[in-house]
């Protein structure tokens, strides 16, 4: 390996530690739900989610679940 790349995966390794460099700004997942796979989506700090659950009421079990996994990593609300 040369060292241009050591010193690539040292500063990935730092940044990856480092997780107030990173802002998610959007972003799109399937999450394979009990009955359903559902799409969720993160845009500019907004959730959707496509459940019907999540239509009523603007948050579902699917995009709080995104938030825990992505927890200080995304802004909620």
């Amino acid at each position: 390996m040369d060292y241009g790349m050591i010193g690539k995966i040292e500063k990935a390794k730092i940044y990856a530690q480092e997780r107030e460099r990173i802002h998610f700004e959007t972003f799109r997942v399937k999450i394979n739900g009990d009955n359903n796979a559902h799409v969720v989506e993160y845009e500019l700090g907004k959730w959707h989610c496509d459940c019907d659950f999540f239509t009523s009421r603007g948050v579902c079990g699917h995009t709080m679940a995104m938030e825990r996994v992505l927890e200080k990593m995304v802004q909620v609300g």
